[in-house]
């Protein structure tokens, strides 16, 4: 069976096709647009079901085509999902966070599994080995931090994102990415260390935009899974599909 995923997210709006559990195709829009969604969607009919996860306002005219094309999953709080979910604002949790969680709770089942997703924000979400989700955190992402630096000083630039091994700035650019890139991973450290005292034997998974630029420099056990988002989502739309079968 063929699934399409739709997240639309603050910074990227991303369709991708799953066969059997398998990411077949996957393509990234700057902006959202149905023409371009019509014409991704075409080259695969087998499509029936389709799930759409949007944390921002999309065009109505987006949800009529696949409603009259598919079945489709909206999420939202009251989604049944094939977890436990315990966080006790279900109303303002984000849906890329619950995908995360969906998704490290089906890919080591029986484990407890902190996700970390490095996108606009940096996001950490927790599921116990009994498949509870139980929260986590949010702390700003690297953008974020470079914006910040530059809208609240004078005189500070704003600094590009760049993959450099530098750990003493020699002037203010430098100064300004290593701060943060350094930042950022002893961050990561610090709280996995906190919540591997409380859960000996975590499981760490790192995903987003970002974790490219993070991975490398965290001495730290980790395992990268990028999209973990669209996996999520795949895995809530065919758990919602498999209860109507």
């Amino acid at each position: 069976m063929e699934y399409l995923v739709l997240d639309f997210g603050n910074t990227n709006k991303k369709l991708a096709v799953f066969k059997d559990r398998q990411l077949i195709d996957l393509h990234q829009f700057p902006e959202i647009s149905l023409p371009g969604i019509r014409k991704f969607v075409g080259r695969y009919p087998a499509i029936q079901h389709s799930i759409l996860s949007s944390v921002i306002r999309h065009p109505a005219s987006v949800v009529g085509f696949l409603k009259s094309h598919y079945q489709l999953l909206e999420l939202d709080e009251k989604t049944p999902l094939p977890l436990k979910n315990q966080y006790r604002s279900q109303n303002t949790l984000g849906k890329d966070r619950l995908a995360c969680a969906v998704a490290g709770s089906r890919i080591f089942p029986g484990n407890d599994v902190l996700v970390i997703n490095a996108g606009t924000c940096i996001t950490y979400d927790f599921v116990n080995m009994q498949g509870k989700y139980l929260g986590g955190g949010i702390s700003p992402g690297l953008q974020m931090r470079f914006q910040a630096l530059h809208t609240f000083t004078d005189k500070l630039p704003l600094v590009s994102l760049q993959d450099k091994e530098t750990l003493i700035g020699r002037n203010t650019e430098e100064s300004i990415l290593t701060g943060v890139l350094t930042g950022v991973t002893t961050e990561i450290e610090g709280i996995v260390g906190r919540y591997t005292d409380k859960y000996p034997g975590l499981t760490v998974v790192l995903s987003g935009g970002d974790q490219k630029y993070i991975n490398k420099r965290l001495k730290i056990s980790i395992f990268a899974f990028p999209n973990i988002v669209i996996y999520g989502l795949q895995q809530i739309l065919e758990f919602n599909v498999n209860k109507i079968l």
